[in-house]
């Protein structure tokens, strides 16, 4: 067996994720039992997320990362500016690795480590009980269940016989206390819930929808351990820094924004062979990059835009100028910069 790698980066869907030798010992989960991976499609998918999934361009860097992350079976902190990829890279491992629909969580200030798990609505119970809904008296505890679903984080620890994909994004928006409350659930591959293990004595299982889905799975008493560890990419732009302990937990892969070859090769994927208008933008693009910064989806939508029929040359490199603003200016690049 080949230890490199797994994921290629260039392939259509394979089951190369089966060909991973066993964990280190340190990283070995054994939850069960066995779930089946939930079918992924690019008809099942939403169009924009089966797109990024298919035109996706990582580099060679990324590539061995990816398998690194996946052979350890740790965490891959994606940071870089935006639009260079960081989210699409979890969509296209996903596709390519068969690993079922992208598990998502957004990620702003008021996220909490609860939120990622599974959400309880206390008040829609005891509405319930309240209007004899639950056909048990207050005592009985019994249909807790009910009220609870379970979250992205959550859901990628359930014992999957393959991992799911998990993409935590803008982790850097987060409070100071959440990247620490990840560290054990993210160390040790499991978690509880205690409203059902409170209850757990009476009512020893519970079948709870999962993220992403209607279809119920089995929680016994209260407790989630994984038995694949989920491929879980956390994103960031850079905004902060992250504590050591959080850092040596996961594989850090820095983005940058394409150049050269690389850009034109996104550009082909999305939008087919550059004509020589849109090569005089890409070249454009390039030469601005060092007045400040620019994400390469600006470049798209102005290739876009600029290629419509019936726009005249000066009317084309004003459209193009003005989807292609610096986010953030390092210098004066001059009227004329474009």
């Amino acid at each position: 067996m080949s230890l490199w790698p797994v994921y290629t980066g260039n392939s259509e869907p394979h089951d190369g994720i089966t060909e991973l030798p066993p964990p280190p010992p340190w990283r070995a989960f054994d939850g069960g039992p066995e779930l089946p991976t939930p079918a992924d499609d690019d008809a099942a998918t939403s169009p924009d997320r089966a797109h990024r999934a298919l035109t996706y361009r990582p580099t060679d860097q990324s590539v061995q990362l990816v398998n690194a992350a996946l052979y350890l079976r740790r965490p891959l902190l994606v940071t870089g500016p935006p639009g260079s990829g960081k989210s699409s890279l979890a969509y296209a491992v996903a596709r390519e690795l068969r690993l079922g629909p992208v598990l998502r969580w957004n990620i702003t200030s008021r996220s909490t480590l609860h939120d990622g798990l599974y959400q309880y609505d206390p008040l829609s119970r005891l509405y319930a009980a309240r209007d004899g809904a639950m056909g048990a008296t207050p005592q009985d505890r019994s249909g807790v269940a009910d009220h609870l679903r379970l979250g992205p984080l959550g859901t990628a620890l359930l014992p999957y016989g393959r991992p799911r994909a998990l993409l935590i994004d803008e982790i850097d928006k987060s409070d100071l206390d959440l990247p620490n409350d990840l560290l054990n659930i993210l160390e040790e591959g499991q978690y509880e819930i205690p409203e059902l293990v409170r209850v757990a004595r009476h009512s020893p299982t519970a079948h709870l929808p999962a993220d992403g889905s209607d279809e119920p799975v089995t929680v016994t008493r209260g407790r989630v351990r994984c038995r694949a560890f989920p491929f879980v990419v956390l994103t960031s732009n850079g905004e902060r820094e992250f504590p050591p302990a959080f850092l040596r937990r996961c594989v850090t892969l820095q983005l940058r924004q394409p150049q050269g070859d690389h850009l034109e090769d996104i550009v082909r994927a999305h939008l087919g062979r550059p004509d020589a208008y849109a090569r005089g933008l890409i070249t454009r693009f390039l030469e601005r990059g060092s007045g400040g910064e620019l994400a390469t989806d600006q470049l798209l939508n102005a290739i876009y835009l600029t290629g419509a029929a019936g726009i005249d040359a000066a009317s084309r490199d004003e459209l193009a100028h003005q989807l292609m603003p610096y986010l953030t200016q390092l210098r004066d690049p001059g009227p004329d910069a474009l």
